[in-house]
């Protein structure tokens, strides 16, 4: 797991291409980026399927109840399968541009 922080957003990258230790961990240092902006980079992971978003469930929930965005990186998957709690975009800079909307919605009282 690498973390990278610029601004208001961190970068959580996975480096060992499992998705559920991934989960574990970041749920188990959640409480050091709760007020953060994540993206969450799985890109590397070549393995990751539709079925694999599940595990992000309650991550996802948790943060947009702190009204905070959660981005996942990842064109391994078909964009029009994803739930609709999780925000799935195929690059870090999409992932960027997620969060500016995000910011603007929130800042606009959507």
């Amino acid at each position: 797991m690498k973390v990278d922080q610029k601004g208001h957003t961190t970068i959580i990258k996975d480096t060992q291409n499992n998705v559920a230790s991934f989960v574990q961990k970041v749920t188990n240092e959640y409480h050091v980026f709760q007020s953060q902006n994540l993206i969450l980079d799985i890109s590397n992971d070549k393995a990751f399927s539709i079925k694999d978003l599940a595990h992000f469930k309650d991550l996802a929930k948790n943060h947009k109840k702190a009204k905070k965005s959660l981005i996942l990186v990842s064109d391994a998957v078909d964009f029009d399968k994803v739930p609709n709690y999780l925000n799935v975009v195929p690059s870090v800079l999409e992932a960027h541009d997620m969060i500016e909307m995000d910011e603007i919605e929130r800042d606009l009282g959507f």
